[in-house]
Formats: C-alpha cells, sequence, structure tokens
C-alpha cells in the first residue's frame, strides 16, 4: 500500500485524512515535537519499499481530484501540485535527499522545488478550475471551502476524461455519452483492459456477421462496430477518469485497434465470396493503404520529435487555420480519422455492399494520404532544423532494415545529398512495383527487380537519416513490400492466395506496429535478433518473389506457401511482443496524440 506523509498534526475538523485513505494510501504524519526532516526521513525509510510515497502539509485544502492527478498518476516518476509531492519507487531516493537538503523546511512545495533543482522533474498537472491550496489562517481556510464547493468536481473530471485533441465524429456523437459508461465502469470496478478487450471482442463478433454474407448480418455487423468504437473510445476515458494508466493499456488500446480493423476487412471479403464477389484484393490494398498511412505519420512525428517548433511559412498556414474554429474541425475531417473512418464503415456496410464499402475506403484514405503527406513534405522543405540522433535511430528502426541491407550499408557507398535516402528507396521500390506489375507472373525479372531492390535499401539507410526528407523513407519500404505481396497473390489467380497475402501482411504490419509502439514508449526498437530472424523488409519481400516465382514455373499452389510464411512470421513476431509487454518495465503511457 502507497504511503502518504502528512508533514505536521492533522487540523482539525480537516478531510485530508480521509481523502488520502480513499485514494489507497496509508496514512502517517509527523508529530510537533520533534525535527521534520528527521522524522519524514525515518518514515520514508518505513514505508513499503516498491510503493509510491506521498508528502502532504496537513493545511492543504482542495479538491479530492486535485489530489488524485497530483498523487495517483502512475505516468510520472514524480508530480507535485499545491502541499502535495509524490514519488514513485524510482524516484524515492531523490525524494530522500531533497527533504534533507529542501531550502525553508521539509513541506511538500520546498521538497518539490529541491527535487526540480537535483535534475529529478516534477511533474505538476493541469488543475484548471480545481482547487489546491496550502491554507494557513483559518479566515484562508474558509475561503479555499467556498472555491471548493462552487465547483463541480465531478462535472470537472468527467470533461477531463475526454481526450483534448479528437476527431469530429467522435467528439460530438461519442464522447457526450461515452465518458458516462467510463464513469459507470469505474464505479463498478472494470479497468480499461477490460474494457478495450470488450471492445476486441465485440468487433471480432461484428466481423463475424459481415462474414455471413446476409443483409441481416450486415446490418448487425455495422451497428456492433459502432458499438465496439464507443467501447474504444470509453477505455480511454475510463483511463482519465480514474488514473489508470499502463504499458499493457496502451499497448493493447493500440494493438487491438488494428486488430479490429482488418479483422473487419476480412469479414466483409468472406460476406462478399459468400455472395459470389470476390473483393479479397481490395480488402488487402485498403489494410495496405492505412497501414502506409500510419507509417507516414509515425515516422514524420519520430523525425521532429526533438525538433524546435516549425517557423516556417506552411506551418504558420496551419497555424492561421486552426485559428479558425469550422476549419479545424475540417481539417480533422479529412485526414478520415478511426472516428469518421469507422462510422462510414459501419453505415456502408449496413445499406451497400463490401465492394462498395472498400471502394469508399480506398478513395478517403488516398485522398487523406495525399493531403496530409503533401503537407508534411512541405513543412519538412521549408523547416529549417536539424534532426537529432535520437530521431536518425528511430527512423532506422522504423526502416526495419534485415540481414541483406544491413550488409549493403555496412559495406557499400554511402551517397551524399539531402534527398538521397528517400530518392534511393523510391528508386528501389518503384522499380520492384513496376518489374512485379508488369512482368509475367513468375518472371525472373521479378527477382532481379527484389534484389535490386534489396541493394538500394542498404544503400538508402547507410548514412543516418537526418535529411529533411528522410522520414519518408520508411513509408516507402512498407509500401514496397506489401504491395508487392498484393501484386503477386492478385496476379497469380490461385484460389486462395489473396486471403494468404492477407494473413501474411497482417503479421508483418502486427511487427512493424509493435516497433512503433516500443519505439513511443521509450523501449527502443524489438531485438535485432527478431529483425534478422523474420528476414527484415527487403528479405521478406524476396522470399515472397522467390515463392512466387517457383510455384508458378512448377504450376503448384502459392496459397499453403504464403500461409506458412505467415504462420511463421506471426508466431515469432507474437510470442516475442507478447513476452516484451507483460513483463516490460516501460513507464506507463497513454496515448494523447493524433487521432490514428
Amino acid at each position: 500500500m502507497p504511503t502518504a506523509i502528512l508533514t505536521g498534526p492533522p487540523v482539525p475538523g480537516s478531510p485530508l485524512e480521509g481523502d488520502l485513505r480513499s485514494l489507497g494510501f496509508d496514512v502517517r504524519y509527523v508529530g510537533p515535537d520533534a525535527d521534520a526532516a528527521e522524522q519524514i526521513t525515518k518514515l520514508l525509510d518505513g514505508a513499503p519499499a516498491g510503493e509510491r510515497v506521498a508528502l502532504v502539509d496537513p493545511r492543504f485544502v482542495g479538491h479530492v481530484h486535485s489530489l488524485r492527478l497530483a498523487l495517483t498518476d502512475p505516468r510520472f516518476p514524480a508530480a507535485a501540485a499545491p502541499g502535495a509531492l509524490t514519488a514513485q519507487p524510482e524516484a524515492r531516493a531523490a525524494l530522500a535527499h531533497a527533504v534533507r537538503g529542501a531550502d525553508g523546511g521539509a513541506g511538500p512545495d520546498a521538497v518539490a522545488a529541491a527535487l526540480d533543482a537535483s535534475g529529478t522533474a516534477v511533474q505538476r498537472p493541469e488543475l484548471g478550475s480545481l482547487v489546491a491550496v496550502v491554507a494557513t489562517e483559518e479566515d484562508e481556510r474558509e475561503q479555499a471551502r467556498a472555491a471548493v464547493a462552487a465547483v463541480d468536481e465531478e462535472a470537472v473530471r468527467l470533461r477531463t476524461a475526454v481526450k483534448s485533441r479528437d476527431g469530429f465524429f467522435t467528439t460530438f456523437c461519442i464522447s457526450p455519452y461515452s465518458r458516462y459508461l467510463a464513469r459507470w465502469c469505474a464505479r463498478r470496478g472494470f479497468t480499461p483492459n477490460q474494457v478495450t478487450t470488450a471492445s476486441l471482442m465485440t468487433a471480432l463478433i461484428a466481423a463475424g456477421c459481415a462474414a455471413t454474407g446476409t443483409r441481416g448480418g450486415y446490418i448487425a455487423a455495422g451497428v456492433l462496430l459502432l458499438f465496439s468504437f464507443v467501447l474504444d473510445c470509453t477505455d480511454g476515458q475510463l483511463a482519465r477518469y480514474s488514473l489508470q494508466y499502463s504499458t499493457m493499456g496502451a499497448w493493447l488500446d493500440a494493438t487491438f485497434d488494428r486488430a479490429k480493423e482488418y479483422a473487419y476487412y476480412a469479414g466483409l471479403a468472406l460476406g462478399a465470396a459468400r455472395g459470389g464477389d470476390d473483393v479479397w484484393a481490395l480488402a488487402l490494398g485498403a489494410m495496405v493503404l492505412q497501414t502506409c498511412r500510419h507509417v507516414v505519420d509515425f515516422s514524420f512525428n519520430e523525425a521532429n520529435h526533438d525538433a524546435e517548433s516549425n517557423t516556417s511559412p506552411t506551418a504558420a498556414l496551419s497555424d492561421k487555420l486552426d485559428s479558425v474554429g469550422w476549419t479545424v474541425w475540417v481539417r480533422r475531417m479529412i485526414v478520415l480519422p478511426i472516428g469518421e473512418r469507422w462510422a462510414m464503415i459501419a453505415v456502408l456496410t449496413a445499406v451497400t455492399t463490401p465492394r462498395i464499402v472498400f471502394y469508399a475506403l480506398l478513395v478517403g484514405c488516398a485522398l487523406a494520404a495525399l493531403y496530409t503527406t503533401a503537407g508534411r513534405v512541405l513543412r519538412s522543405l521549408t523547416r529549417k532544423a536539424r534532426r537529432t540522433d535520437r530521431a536518425a535511430q528511430a527512423l532506422a528502426d522504423l526502416a526495419d532494415s534485415g540481414p541483406i541491407a544491413q550488409a549493403v550499408a555496412a559495406r557499400g557507398p554511402r551517397l551524399k545529398g539531402a534527398w538521397t535516402a528517400p530518392a534511393v528507396a523510391f528508386t528501389g521500390a518503384a522499380a520492384l512495383v513496376a518489374t512485379a506489375l508488369t512482368q509475367p507472373f513468375g518472371s525472373r525479372q521479378v527477382i532481379i527487380a527484389a534484389v535490386f531492390y534489396a541493394v538500394l535499401s542498404g544503400i538508402a539507410v547507410a548514412r543516418p537519416l537526418k535529411g529533411a526528407l528522410d522520414w519518408l523513407v520508411p513509408p516507402v519500404f512498407r509500401a514496397a513490400e506489401y504491395g508487392t505481396i498484393l501484386i503477386l497473390a492478385a496476379r497469380s489467380e490461385v484460389n486462395g492466395a489473396l486471403p494468404a497475402a492477407f494473413g501474411l501482411v497482417s503479421a508483418v504490419a502486427y511487427h512493424h506496429y509493435d516497433t512503433v509502439y516500443r519505439i513511443r514508449g521509450g523501449t527502443g526498437a524489438p531485438p535485432q535478433w527478431l529483425v534478422r530472424t523474420i528476414g527484415g523488409h527487403e528479405g521478406r519481400t524476396l522470399v515472397a518473389v522467390v515463392l512466387a516465382t517457383l510455384l508458378a514455373a512448377r504450376n503448384t499452389d502459392l496459397t499453403l506457401a504464403l500461409t506458412a510464411f505467415a504462420v511463421a512470421v506471426a508466431l515469432v513476431v507474437l510470442v516475442e511482443s507478447t513476452r516484451f509487454w507483460v513483463s516490460s518495465g516501460a513507464p506507463a503511457v497513454h496515448d494523447e496524440g493524433e487521432p490514428a
């Protein structure tokens, strides 16, 4: 149990001790007749190892949620509000040192200042209209109590449970009631991870309904997909409402979003097949396009993670547009975030056919990709910024280079030039895709193109990716790998090849998303042995091309080979990923970024 230490005798009539106990703290207090710093040090030493500790001024007056925000958020090693300070186990040694060396006594505010001065960052949450003060006189206490009574704490807590930046559909059609569902879950002891799992189960049932191929199944699928999205919003709101952030939760939330969407694509394709319409190529195309869109987002954000604020004309125009209310929502809708995308999919599923759903998805995602990519290219070209080593390493990890590309990068030429890396990567990718499209299926020319692509991939990453447009390298690699697998399966005209290719791309995409979430969580990319084992992007592409060529020449079914390849990749990445996230010591995180 965490320990809260009142830095002086309790104030008569104060509810502080009960508030702290309601937050799960074992409350101790410093007596009036001894050195406060010495007593606090002894109490810190006696607190259970591996638990957080808090220092609270007994004269604190404020909302319980102010204490909750300051003392229970698991994302930060140390956090504080006026009159309250907490430290997680990793910051307890620094806290004890700060108590002994704090100027102005051992009160929470003085100790927090000493922690900051010693280099331990202290998070100070935005309290807004919530009250958190140290009242030294009775009249101050009365004024503070009046201020507390004047604010509806629960309304503030519900409002702040909603993500501050979200899409139009989510903000206006889901969040107004999903926040109350989050509160209902919190009061009944449900965790965000349980709600996330319920959202996944609901989406999988929706995919099963779509796979029936009946109108009733499609209507049920659309309704269930929307309810799955409501639960998807609820889990994050529950995490913010009750501050139940966790590394596992962030991973599950992000991973399950992709699993739900792609499983639903598969369900639609199965349902269409029952009606005699083969849309597997469209389903795989939609998954490829959507995944490449995400890689563009991730790469650009990682490339600019440590960069200074953008003063380019493009950024200035963007800021100007964001100053007008309606343009903000239009721009958020144009990028087709998850809320708008799932609403479109759900409605079209219920009233049209799977083919129309995929046509709409492909057109909408293509326009969104053009809009976002063009804007980011313009920002990058007009921005004066130097990429850091951290950003270059993140892009190298996102590139997912295997043994062939790594060998070429180590021994091959290191070309100079600001645009060399993306130009070389694009040349190799374009040559491979064009060859796969134009040459007869099974042609050895495709193998030559795949080898050429692998060599150019190594040359592209031979130097640190610090150029203005080097963030384009990972998405180019993703488009080449996924696109080649799609083209080969579609042109093979082998029964079941496209569903098998869908499974292979799904397994590889999971690995790429897992890489992103590890980097975002501050734990680095997956281990090199894993990347080498599954071949890297160029190795997997070469294997797929060789399999297609050999099996075409022998008139053998390609489906079994692609299925076996998909299962092998999935087993390796899923086992290692699950092991990592279950045992990870990464700090608790929660995605508050752009709507995916």
